[in-house]
């Protein structure tokens, strides 16, 4: 559920740390607009406080007890959770980043970020939008570039220097300038730049990208990138143009 224009952001906090939570509050709650209505201990008191308060973004710790982050996410995402769910962690680690992007969250920002990162993150996720910096889109491409090197032979499997994709029949119902901004997208694009890349507007490619998510059936940018690189429509070590 984005939040409207002119609507303040409801946001629930969980992390099992309570210095944590009161940080992050005094953070978030010094920007006009954003309102903590919640705070969980851990994965459990998150899904159930998530469930009741429908708030706008929530921001996910990894690490706590019982059910962790990465699995709360998991349950809200499959129960169809309206709420973006913005994953915070002190561990700069790609298992992290791929288990929390394949979980279904938003985003994930280390909590060494700046105050000023944490605010534009949950406003980003708020408004409906992932949370694609151009490092997670990075880190992406390379993953992509080490499963296609070895021929997806993640079982033992000889390495295929060229590994057959068949794209995915979606794919088909893209016209050929959703494609354009498609593969823009993949290669970790802004809105803005690809609006100067295709000669559009910003507004033109925001619509643009929201029919792209739903003719492909896809929830966000994050999984538009991932969709392109495992059907084909980019390919790691090259860039768009």
């Amino acid at each position: 559920m984005a939040a409207a224009p002119n609507d303040g952001i409801r946001v629930v906090l969980a992390d099992d740390q309570d210095l944590v939570r009161v940080g992050l509050r005094i953070i978030l709650e010094s920007e006009d607009g954003i309102e903590v209505v919640g705070e969980a201990r851990d994965g459990r008191e998150a899904v159930e406080l998530v469930t009741a308060l429908a708030p706008d973004v929530v921001c996910m710790d990894v690490q706590m007890p019982g059910l962790d982050g990465l699995a709360a996410t998991r349950e809200l995402v499959a129960a169809g959770t309206p709420s973006g769910i913005l994953v915070l962690t002190t561990f700069d680690r790609d298992d992290y980043l791929f288990d929390a992007l394949e979980a279904g969250a938003s985003g994930f920002v280390l909590k060494n970020s700046s105050p000023e990162a944490l605010v534009a993150a949950v406003q980003i996720v708020a408004r409906g939008d992932a949370l694609l910096s151009p490092d997670v889109t990075r880190r992406v491409i390379e993953r992509f570039s080490a499963r296609r090197s070895d021929g997806n032979g993640s079982n033992g499997a000889a390495p295929d220097a060229s590994p057959e994709i068949t794209p995915a029949p979606q794919l088909a119902g893209l016209t050929d300038r959703e494609r354009q901004v498609l593969e823009l997208l993949a290669a970790g694009r802004s809105n803005s730049e690809i609006a100067t890349a295709l000669f559009l507007g910003e507004a033109t490619v925001k619509t643009h990208v929201s029919k792209i998510l739903q003719k492909l059936g896809l929830r966000d940018r994050i999984q538009a990138v991932v969709f392109a690189y495992e059907n084909g429509v980019a390919v790691p070590g090259t860039s768009a143009s």
